[in-house]
């Protein structure tokens, strides 16, 4: 575990965005309880690939009509109770961290994991969540 005023910076960066932070499992659970997607934003220390994914999270927000009815992140590493309960939501994909999630009623819908943010910059991390966002958390019109 990092010292907490070393991670401070890049909680706020998310918090900044409007992604709630949950740090107990309990957080967690109540968040995933809610009905319609939740993106769940597993944030890290990492600067080769959080320091693109959490920029490429905020402009995929800043920039997306279809957006999810809520997100939240996990901090690996610092709250590991938090990010153990979010992974475990991901079910029958090893935990990475730097990750994204999109989950509809509960369920693991979306998953963009490290290897895939590493190789991507923030301008196309953001691109594919808007993506993502049109396709799963657009709302139904009458």
């Amino acid at each position: 575990m990092y010292p907490e005023l070393m991670v401070i910076p890049m909680r706020e960066e998310l918090a900044r965005a409007g992604i709630t932070e949950t740090r107990t499992a309990e957080d967690v659970d109540a968040a995933l309880a809610q009905p319609g997607t939740t993106m769940v934003v597993v944030n890290s220390i990492c600067g080769c690939a959080a320091g693109k994914m959490r920029p490429g999270v905020r402009l995929a927000l800043a920039n997306s009509t279809n957006l999810p009815d809520r997100s939240i992140t996990v901090f690996a590493g610092q709250d590991r109770e938090a990010t153990e309960r979010a992974r475990s939501y991901f079910e029958g994909h090893p935990p990475t961290s730097p990750a994204i999630a999109i989950l509809r009623d509960g369920k693991l819908v979306y998953l963009m994991q490290r290897y895939i943010i590493e190789q991507a910059t923030a301008q196309q991390i953001a691109g594919e969540l808007v993506r993502a966002f049109d396709e799963l958390c657009a709302k139904a019109t009458a």
